[in-house]
């Protein structure tokens, strides 16, 4: 499967990496979503997921597509094996959004915590923090 130049799969370790750079807005969001179905699809087995949002400049993104987007995740997901979602954000915009998701996959087999701080999420993930490390 061709992936888009923002999104890393590494099926050794059962890890998708998502690293999106400049604006993030709803075509970002239904690629990376897109690719994520995919994978899931294909695969049929669980992965983790990790996205690294410091790159990106600008979120345009509103409540009611987040809570879309979620909630749909969390429908299609429902009745798979667990996964972790580690969200690495220091913007403020993107900390809300992401604990919008965070909370509207509560109780689903979709856990997603937001981390400041790479070496957490790569522990908290069970990863070897190089492979978390910005791409230049």
């Amino acid at each position: 499967m061709k992936l888009a130049s923002d999104v890393e799969f590494h099926e050794d370790i059962r890890l998708l990496i998502y690293r999106p750079r400049g604006l993030i807005d709803e075509p970002a969001i239904k690629k990376v979503v897109s690719v994520l179905e995919d994978l899931e699809a294909k695969l049929q087995e669980p992965f983790n997921r990790f996205s690294d949002t410091l790159a990106a400049d600008e979120v345009e993104l509103n409540f009611k597509y987040v809570i879309q987007v979620s909630l749909c995740r969390r429908l299609a997901y429902a009745g798979h094996p667990p996964v972790k979602s580690a969200i690495l954000a220091t913007d403020s915009t993107m900390i809300h959004y992401a604990r919008l998701h965070a909370l509207l996959t509560q109780g689903s087999p979709i856990n997603v915590r937001i981390f400041k701080d790479r070496e957490e999420a790569a522990k908290w993930l069970g990863v070897p923090i190089g492979l978390l490390a910005a791409k230049i």
